[in-house]
Parts: structure tokens; sequence; C-alpha cells
């Protein structure tokens, strides 16, 4: 009878355990480190399980629009950090990544790691990323945290402390659902700003980012 390793080195033969998502390594949730961090307890709640496509969306915009790279980066509620972790590897910055949830970290250290870099975890509130923090940073960076009418008025307080404090560049990102819209009407009407239809090539990924320069 073959053992668990051979067992595993077959399944990931035909079954990979990685696919690439704008150059970056991400594990499948087959992948074994994916399933060693699940029978440890840690299951993210928040729909912090997933990985959203409006992540590779800002992703390909910063790719495209970039002409500067950022020392530093706030990647709020950042889930498994795709957009942090690609600004750790392609622009060598510093990046907080930063999420409500606890439970998302072993799995932001995990593809961290498949992509030879580090972030910092930070567990927090979009309250609680306050003034001071957000002066010491060039970028704001979040894809898809207004999924809920109640996340409105924490979305667009963050922003708007980041706008005050100085921060060079926002950046959010967002499949187009309702209450992204109500943050973006209110941002752009207090500091102006875009609001910028993008699609990534020709595929189907495609959405609305909130781009504020504020250099």
């Amino acid at each position: 009878m073959p053992n668990a390793r051979v067992i595993d080195e077959q399944m990931a033969t035909h079954y990979p355990y990685l696919k690439t998502i704008a150059g970056l390594q991400v594990p499948y949730a087959r992948h074994p480190r994916v399933r060693a961090i699940k029978r440890q307890g840690h299951y993210p709640s928040i729909h912090g399980t997933k990985l959203w496509s409006s992540s590779g969306v800002l992703i390909d915009y910063i790719a495209s629009t970039t002409a500067i790279a950022p020392q530093s980066v706030i990647d709020a509620g950042c889930g498994w950090g795709l957009a942090g972790i690609w600004c750790a590897k392609t622009f060598r910055s510093r990046v907080a990544s930063v999420d409500v949830d606890a439970s998302i970290v072993p799995y932001l250290e995990l593809v961290a790691e498949l992509n030879e870099v580090e972030v910092t975890p930070v567990v927090a509130r979009f309250e609680q990323l306050d003034a001071h923090l957000l002066a010491a940073t060039d970028w704001l960076i979040a894809a898809d945290v207004c999924f809920w009418e109640e996340l409105v008025d924490p979305v667009t307080s963050m922003i708007e402390r980041a706008v005050e404090s100085g921060t060079k560049r926002i950046m959010i990102s967002d499949p187009r659902r309702e209450p992204f819209f109500s943050v973006a009407d209110t941002i752009l009407s207090e500091f102006g700003g875009e609001l910028v239809e993008w699609r990534v090539g020709d595929s189907r990924h495609s959405g609305v980012i909130l781009v504020i320069e504020n250099a």
C-alpha cells in the first residue's frame, strides 16, 4: 500500500497544489499546508476563506499605472493578502496586511512564504487604522472590502483619515457592489479622485477602482 507521501505526490501530478494569479503562487484548498492549517482550527470568517477577483483587478491596475514604487503599503481587509504580497514582491515595499479576522494570519503567512516575501500581519478593524499610521504610509490599498451596508461608514472614514493624513495614493477595488458606490460617492464629493473601470486583459475579471492621488 502506498504511503501518504506517495499519495500526495501522485495527487500533485494530477491535481496541482498551486495556481498562478498575477505572477503569484497561490495554494489551492487541497494544498497540504492549507489542510494542516485547517486541522489546527483556523477557519476564517467574514468571507476570508476565498480569493476574490478584485485582488487581481487591483494588481493589474497597479502594474499598469505605477511609475514610482511605494516604500510602505497598508493592505486593508487583506484576507489572504494577494495585493499586498504582490507589492512586497514587485516593489520590495514594507507591507502591513490588515484584517479583523485573526484566523486568516496563517493563510496570509503561507502565501507570503510561497512567494518568498515577508509582510507584517496586523489584526485590526478599519476604525483602528489611525491618522498616525496612515501618515507614515505611502499607499492604502484594499480589494472588495465593502460588501455590507454596515461597512460603508467604517470604510469611508478610513479613506477620509488616509487623505487627511497625507497617504500618497489610495486605491480601493470592488466588483461593483452598491455599498462601495456609496463610499465612492462620498469620497469623490469630498476630495475628488477618480472612479476607474478596469478589466484584466481579455479575461472576464473586471471591476471598478476608486483612485485618489494625494501626493
